[in-house]
């Protein structure tokens, strides 16, 4: 067969490869979402975004890796956190790496890092990177031009795989495929030739977060589409210097494999590819990837991409259906007026918040079993999602799901009910089938109450209940959710000096505020379910917050073994995020506020709807808000549950947005903590935000555009440019709140805000 007849039919066959994407619409004329979106939104400042390709929700991300240097200029990820395998401030590129995390605090995968080199053959990372110059990037599509060596390198991605072209000058050419470096700590890798073009192998993983039993095999199937003149093995051979004298990296040669081809194991090895390069000569590398097995991975590879013949590309055809399946995702909210920076902001978010939970499952429909060494199979039209950093997404990213991509968001439920039908818990900060056990609380309570309430019921909801109320009950021996729940139980708080998740401290109230946000969404799901009994003593527990509360200093503190509270006590100790008894990566004043479940009894203690004003404002005045900070990133919302103080709400929301969301790389006000931050952003753009997790309602704030059409749900619009609300409507109706149920911001309904200035 011809090759342009060839080129062709892969260009139709690739032209819906994105799976679950499966209504992909729109075509490069009409696309008007994606060119708002800016991937490199948030590579900076700790954002921990990258600029790399990926379709919604994949497996698969492929992401420029620059986080460890030359040997001149070195790089470390853990003494200066890179937590992402690409900074926008760093230039010194080393590869691109496969499966990476988004919006993490935590080094993990970036696995696989395949690098392209012209010239004598060399296989030390610090050696052979090279500055980078020319970067491009869209949806499902990054690229940059290597300064040392000329070479174009671009990426794009299906949902579980990856391709990846190289533009070579003439000469020699090489393609490196390096399993010994990536972000993760664990160690442990093997390589296996399958043919001149094709290799496979395993990477291990884990310890996110430095939980050193939660680790994984991350398995690969490898080809390119040009014959080499040379390939084979590399590894690290340590020098040992005596018997007593350790070793690092700089001690040792990297042995080169030239007649050895079957299959090698080690930390520090890896594969090469050498040949011939005319002028302008593409070679394309494709990569298939599975958490089950290399023979799924091949499955995978095949399924979504074809194997490509000599000199065949399939380059344009993968990143051109990549892109339209951004777009397919991102015009279900489609907004209008408004400045483009607005829109900017607001598209590069929502992208954001559409890369984690991530697809597990292979095309044949097996994954990981959750803390086992089995696999399952989901069922027909089903989808297993992983990567669930629920301590973050609680919040308002499930929220998002659930309004906006229901069918996502249920399968992400259906994950969360079997991970429990499978391990006996539900998951906390799951990742790839592993529990880190990262942050505290029992956050899948929220989630899965929230769907519920808000009419997404195809799931075994009376086993998600049976699971609350196991975490909620079970003593503290052996509960995995809650190990510090005994005192919680019988005094109704948790004292210093039980128990701390890992070394951030004792994190006693920290704890505690969680577990009654937890029990009073399954108050509300109790209710729901007919359990009165349940509901009454589970709103009861979430109350128990006020022993916590300190008159004198007018926030919440950590109360010691005898029931006193902590002497000294500095309410601002902890702003910094050092470790502080009883609060987790903040001060108290990041947590005084968090009782979303009770504001108006939280009011009261303080002394009532004045004083509770005055104190939330002076968090805003004194620079005791962070925006970063999950627990208090819903204080502007809360002074709408006081009348004649909603403009608080207005009037901060924009001042953060303007402030803290921007279109430049360090555009976030910290990590994106797997889209949460850019949820934060999508929502109050839109004029409402989900305050109080597990409720279903929203509190209302003044929209950014003149319209926001949802699809499925409401239409948003905004009349005037002013920032503070004077009238509301509801289908043509005055409202008379500025707090509105999941029920009445349906579709079909149309919410109209006046807005004016001072």
């Amino acid at each position: 067969m011809k090759i342009a007849k060839i080129a062709a039919l892969l260009t139709l066959a690739t032209a819906c490869l994105c799976a679950n994407a499966q209504e992909v619409a729109g075509s490069a004329e009409t696309q008007t979402v994606t060119q708002y979106v800016n991937t490199f939104i948030g590579s900076t400042n700790y954002g921990t975004t990258n600029p790399g390709a990926l379709c919604p929700n994949g497996m698969m991300s492929v992401s420029p890796f620059n986080v460890m240097g030359s040997k001149l200029n070195r790089y470390d990820k853990d003494s200066r956190w890179w937590s992402t395998p690409y900074s926008h401030d760093n230039k010194f590129f080393t590869g691109f790496s496969h499966v990476n995390l988004s919006g993490v605090g935590c080094p993990e995968v970036g696995l696989a890092l395949t690098m392209p080199t012209s010239g004598q053959l060399q296989v030390d990372y610090h050696m052979y990177g090279s500055e980078y110059h020319a970067e491009e990037a869209e949806p499902g599509y990054y690229g940059c031009e290597l300064t040392n060596y000329g070479i174009r390198a671009e990426v794009s991605a299906t949902t579980r795989t990856s391709i990846e072209r190289y533009t070579f000058h003439e000469g020699q050419g090489n393609i490196l495929v390096n399993f010994g470096e990536g972000l993760t700590n664990e160690t442990g890798a093997w390589l296996r030739k399958v043919s001149d073009t094709e290799i496979e192998g395993m990477r291990l993983a884990g310890t996110f977060c430095y939980n050193s039993q939660a680790v994984f095999p991350v398995y690969f199937a490898i080809r390119i589409n040009k014959v080499p003149s040379e390939n084979g093995f590399w590894k690290f051979q340590p020098q040992m210097k005596g018997v007593e004298s350790a070793w690092t990296e700089d001690d040792g040669t990297y042995k080169i494999y030239k007649k050895y081809g079957r299959e090698i194991a080690g930390d520090d090895i890896g594969y090469w590819f050498s040949f011939p390069t005319a002028e302008g000569e593409q070679v394309e590398l494709q990569m298939g990837v599975s958490f089950v097995s290399c023979e799924n991975a091949w499955e995978n590879l095949n399924a979504e991409q074809p194997k490509l013949a000599p000199g065949v590309s399939n380059f344009d055809a993968v990143r051109a259906a990549a892109l339209q399946a951004w777009e397919a995702d991102l015009s279900r909210i489609k907004v209008n007026g408004g400045i483009d920076r607005d829109k900017e902001v607001f598209y590069s978010a929502l992208y954001h918040t559409l890369i984690h939970p991530s697809v597990a499952n292979d095309v044949n429909g097996e994954y990981p079993l959750m803390e086992s060494d089995g696999v399952g199979r989901v069922p027909e039209g089903q989808t297993r999602y992983s990567v669930f950093s629920l301590w973050d997404t609680y919040r308002n990213l499930h929220q998002l799901m659930t309004l906006v991509y229901p069918e996502k968001q249920i399968d992400m439920v259906r994950s969360m009910v079997d991970m429990y039908k499978e391990w006996g818990w539900m998951p906390k900060w799951e990742l790839f089938g592993r529990e880190t056990f990262t942050m505290e609380g029992d956050p899948a309570i929220a989630v899965i109450t929230d769907t519920w309430l808000k009419g997404l019921r195809d799931f075994d909801i009376e086993t998600a209940y049976e699971a609350f109320v196991k975490s909620a009950t079970t003593p503290g021996a052996q509960n995995l959710m809650r190990p510090d729940i005994d005192p919680y139980l019988s005094e109704g708080y948790i004292p210093l000096g039980l128990y701390s998740a890992d070394a951030s401290g004792d994190n006693s109230v920290s704890h505690a505020l969680e577990y009654y946000i937890a029990d009073y969404a399954l108050s509300l799901l109790a209710e729901e379910l007919g359990h009165a009994e349940d509901a009454a003593k589970f709103r009861a527990q979430s109350l128990q917050y006020k022993h916590y509360y300190c008159p004198s200093f007018g926030t919440l503190r950590p109360l010691q073994q005898d029931g006193s509270f902590l002497e000294p006590f500095n309410p601002r100790q902890g702003e910094n995020f050092e470790a502080v008894p009883g609060f987790h990566e903040g001060s108290a004043w990041n947590y005084t506020f968090y009782v979303p479940h009770d504001v108006l009894g939280l009011a009261k203690l303080m002394g009532g709807r004045k004083a509770f004003v005055q104190k939330l404002q002076k968090v805003f005045d004194e620079g005791l808000y962070d925006p970063a900070n999950e627990p208090d990133i819903a204080y502007p919302y809360l002074f709408s549950y006081f009348k004649g103080e909603e403009w608080r709400t207005q009037q901060i929301v924009s001042e953060l947005l303007d402030k803290h969301y921007t279109t430049r790389p360090d555009g976030l006000p910290g990590n994106d903590d797997t889209g949460t931050m850019s949820a934060w952003a999508v929502f109050s753009m839109m004029g409402f935000y989900p305050d109080c997790p597990g409720s279903p309602s929203y509190t209302l704030t003044t929209p950014r555009f003149s319209s926001v059409e949802i699809s499925g749900g409401p239409v948003i619009r905004k009349e005037g440019d002013g920032v503070l609300i004077r009238s509301i409507n509801l289908n043509g109706k005055r409202y008379n709140s500025y707090r509105i149920s999941h029920e009445d911001l349906k579709a079909g309904n149309t919410l109209t805000f006046t807005a004016e200035h001072k």
